[in-house]
């Protein structure tokens, strides 16, 4: 059986935030990430991050086949160590991301050295066959100062896209409408960027430093859910966002909001 479970739902910095004690009393929520169980059994975790024993553990296991990366941004990938020698000592993960995301690992020296010592072999391509699933990767914009963005889908029986990152609909969408771009990918659940409920979340800083679309313009967009439609699960929230607090404003039209452990079955 082909199922993918939900190891992290946060923004990169997680819920309660370092230095932040407006949310200390939040439940915790780990960086955003995914582990996929493909039809023999294999493991593969999509983003590397600082929780990944956390992460394994909450997915009972201790060894995955394969690292899936989505960009460079720190709570994404600043796991990739924990293979290395001084913690897992892992050999012949394949490390599945962009052409621009490997040339960044080759340039970082400590990451490069998880090349040279062989914890990880790169793989570069748009379509990855797994028993009984495929994983292909689609280039969305996101800031794009260390390397590009790709969100992926997942395909078995049922499709699952893994978006936890982009700037703007507009762009991401070219024009086209939201319900028509997930059909057009035959999506069946759709886990998607929930950092930002509102435009004006940060009170402290330009929010056009980090481009996101708000929630409540998702839900203007996709309104209430109807017969027929598949799951929308917001993921990747920031500390300040409300939903950590209470999720009735996406529950009461049908979607959801993601927690750690939730398990959707693709075959």
């Amino acid at each position: 059986m082909v199922s993918v479970t939900l190891l992290g739902t946060a923004q990169d910095g997680g819920v309660p935030q370092v230095g932040c004690e407006c949310c200390s009393n939040l439940t915790q929520r780990y960086p955003v990430s995914l582990g996929l169980t493909d039809a023999d059994g294999g493991k593969h975790l999509f983003e590397a991050t600082r929780h990944l024993g956390e992460q394994l553990r909450l997915w009972g296991c201790t060894e995955v086949d394969s690292v899936f990366l989505t960009h460079a941004h720190i709570g994404h990938v600043d796991g990739l160590g924990l293979f290395g020698k001084e913690t897992m000592a892992a050999k012949g993960v394949n490390l599945y991301c962009s052409k621009s995301m490997v040339e960044l690992i080759e340039r970082t020296p400590h990451w490069s050295n998880l090349l040279s010592e062989g914890v990880f072999i790169p793989r570069v391509a748009s379509l990855y066959q797994l028993p009984g699933v495929t994983v292909e990767a689609i280039e969305v914009p996101h800031r794009a100062e260390l390397s590009d963005m790709h969100a992926y889908l997942i395909k078995a029986e049922k499709t699952l896209l893994f978006l936890p990152d982009h700037d703007t609909w507009q762009e991401t969408l070219r024009g086209h409408d939201l319900r028509a771009w997930l059909n057009h990918f035959e999506v069946d659940i759709a886990l998607i960027d929930g950092t930002f409920y509102s435009s004006d979340e940060l009170k402290h800083r330009d929010q056009s430093e980090v481009p996101h679309p708000p929630v409540e313009q998702t839900l203007q967009m996709i309104g209430e859910r109807r017969e027929g439609d598949g799951e929308i699960v917001f993921i990747h929230l920031n500390h300040t966002n409300p939903l950590c607090r209470d999720e009735t404003p996406v529950t009461e039209l049908g979607w959801k909001v993601g927690k750690e452990g939730m398990s959707f079955n693709l075959s």
